[in-house]
């Protein structure tokens, strides 16, 4: 499902990728047939999500065109701040690695849009920071990660206390969470597999 649509992919097998999307699948709904994937970069993984959750709508958005050609999903740019959609126009919304890219300021605003265009969850894959050494760690892995598809190096990682602090601004709560084997042997000790996290966010009930 990648390698067609990167020539990095055939050289390099995307284990990461892979692992982001058997986490992703631990904790979605298979109810959902629309998804809303923000800061989609090149396209290529909402394509596959597109194919491993049998969707019959995908659209991806980025603040610049920087998406893949032949893609079977609908692509578009949008100002960082407002998306282009009605309210409740998707079952679902994902942000795979993008959080830490957005200014604090400007976190809460996004996923409240996020929050209004979707009629279900909230689907956050991002990165848990203990500390200055995590924070090292999750910068070197953007620059091998982004660096590649011209991806955005500008970065603020999140603690777990920001990441309740934020599910607790807009209502809404972490109904399941996992980490998953995306490193292994010396590479993991390097770069722990607990730095990664994937979240399923819903509204509380009332």
């Amino acid at each position: 499902m990648l390698r067609p649509h990167a020539n990095l992919y055939r050289v390099v097998p995307p284990v990461y990728q892979t692992q982001l999307l058997a986490s992703l699948a631990d904790v979605w709904d298979p109810r959902h047939c629309s998804l809303l994937d923000i800061g989609g970069g090149t396209g290529i993984l909402a394509e596959a999500m597109r194919l491993v959750f049998k969707l019959d709508r995908v659209v991806s958005v980025d603040i610049e065109d920087r998406f893949a050609p032949g893609l079977g999903i609908a692509v578009a740019t949008f100002d960082g701040r407002t998306l282009p959609f009605t309210d409740a126009s998707f079952d679902a919304v994902v942000l795979n690695n993008v959080l830490h890219h957005v200014a604090r300021a400007d976190r809460i605003p996004l996923l409240r849009e996020c929050r209004r265009v979707s009629r279900g969850p909230v689907y956050i894959k991002d990165h848990l920071a203990r500390g200055m050494l995590d924070r090292f760690r999750l910068a070197l892995l953007d620059i091998m990660g982004n660096v590649p598809f011209a991806g955005m190096l500008r970065a603020s990682y999140l603690t777990r206390p920001d990441w309740q602090d934020l599910a607790a601004a807009l209502g809404l709560t972490i109904v399941a969470e996992n980490t998953g084997r995306y490193r292994s042997g010396l590479f993991s000790r390097l770069f722990p597999n607990r730095l990664e996290v994937t979240m399923c966010w819903m509204p509380r009930p009332t």
